[in-house]
């Protein structure tokens, strides 16, 4: 009798402890499920057609661009900062002027058509492309992007900012180092939500 005592109640505990592991899966992915969605709502693929096409025809990285649309202007076509960058993705007006100038475009600008998601989208992704072409990586790139490009410029010639002439080791500007820095952190944050 204690013999099948013995096996009930071990058969006992195997169910319970099968369980008890069930319920612990069922959690961890009822967690893993709430971080997603969570992330997903916070780091959203908005413009994805239009963010996409212009990755694809200036070959750029699109966990790059969603994270600068991010941290720029968190989607809101109609974001306006204190110096006046407009739309997406942040251009100043005479930041539009130059790319509109590099394209070949002729003509006064109309720099209330920032506010365009697919005008503002083409443009700040062509400057990028730009940028990238200019000075060789994504963090001198968005050094330019933020600060200028006079000033990266300037800093790839200074040995103290940029000991090698390529990178910008040392960013002078502390909101720009701030903006590399959470932009580089965003596009992991893409990398790893959507694969990209």
């Amino acid at each position: 009798m204690t013999g099948g005592r013995n096996i009930r109640r071990a058969v006992k505990i195997c169910l319970e402890l099968l369980l008890l592991a069930m319920v612990l899966l069922g959690a961890v992915s009822a967690v893993r499920y709430g971080f997603d969605r969570y992330y997903r709502n916070a780091y959203p693929m908005k413009y994805e057609e239009l963010i996409d096409s212009a990755c694809r025809e200036k070959e750029l990285d699109r966990a790059l661009v969603y994270a600068v649309v991010r941290t720029e202007s968190g989607f809101n076509p109609e974001a306006v900062s204190n110096v006046g960058a407009k739309g997406l993705m942040q251009m100043m007006p005479d930041a539009y002027d130059w790319v509109r100038m590099r394209k070949g475009l002729a003509g006064e600008a109309d720099h209330d058509d920032l506010f365009d998601p697919e005008t503002n989208i083409e443009y700040g992704t062509s400057m990028l492309k730009i940028l990238l072409d200019e000075f060789g990586t994504v963090d001198n790139a968005l050094c330019a992007y933020h600060a200028g490009w006079g000033s990266v410029k300037n800093w790839l010639g200074d040995p103290e900012i940029s000991p090698d002439g390529e990178h910008v080791e040392h960013i002078p500007f502390k909101d720009t180092a701030a903006y590399v820095e959470k932009v580089g952190k965003t596009i992991e944050i893409y990398r790893r939500l959507y694969d990209l």
